[in-house]
């Protein structure tokens, strides 16, 4: 469903999965706080940093997609962490959905470029979560480490503002375009997520398979080396 009302995004989905029983035991870890807001507030941080960015090891298939998927593999791409993040809202009482846009990422490494054939970024994924009586914008993508690293400015959440990625890193170089927006959603849209992946990037998905080809990749190796150039 398609921007989706708050009292309809309470409920666990097949994708967003807040009656996993990690996902509920994660929430009651790292939900603290007195209201929505700093409960909210505090679950970005913990999905944010708590599990690496790595865009090469990617599972197109429902068992590496779900939200519960980053928890059992301590890292994750931005539509299956966003999904953890929705999750954990919903299993803590919080609206939460998916948001999803398509972004050209000036991070994106050669070897990703050569494999995409774009630096655009089809069904980059964010979480909606509602607070205060309103839909906010926050994306756990990037760890801080990640950020510090690569002198990215990290995308800070307070609950009242949307978080979404900054145009321009640290030094001023572009980082990251929105180029359209896809909408907001109740749960993940993964077939045509799929369908539009393998359309849009035939070299990027193994033939036949749900996996990236760039999995034996190391992705903070070859960023690292990119930076230095």
């Amino acid at each position: 469903m398609t921007d989706p009302s708050p009292d309809l995004c309470l409920a666990a989905t097949p994708l967003v999965d807040s009656d996993h029983p990690a996902v509920q035991a994660f929430a009651r870890q790292h939900a603290s706080g007195g209201n929505d807001r700093e409960r909210a507030v505090a679950l970005y941080y913990a999905v944010r940093d708590r599990f690496r960015y790595d865009p090469y090891r990617i599972d197109l298939g429902p068992d590496g997609m779900r939200g519960s998927s980053v928890l059992a593999l301590g890292y994750g791409w931005c539509v299956p962490k966003a999904a953890l993040l929705a999750a954990a809202c919903r299993a803590s009482g919080i609206p939460a959905r998916l948001g999803y846009a398509d972004v050209r990422n000036h991070l994106s490494t050669e070897k990703m470029r050569a494999t995409m054939g774009t630096d655009v970024f089809i069904w980059h994924g964010y979480t909606d979560i509602w607070i205060d009586g309103g839909w906010r914008k926050a994306t756990p993508a990037f760890n801080v480490e990640l950020c510090e690293r690569f002198g990215l400015h990290p995308l800070e959440f307070d609950g009242q503002s949307d978080s979404i990625y900054h145009p321009f890193d640290r030094s001023g170089n572009k980082h990251m375009e929105y180029v359209a927006q896809r909408g907001a959603f109740l749960e993940m849209p993964l077939q045509q997520i799929v369908d539009d992946f393998r359309q849009v990037y035939p070299g990027w998905l193994a033939s036949g398979r749900s996996q990236s080809a760039l999995t034996s990749g190391d992705f903070l190796a070859d960023v690292e080396r990119e930076t230095q150039r």
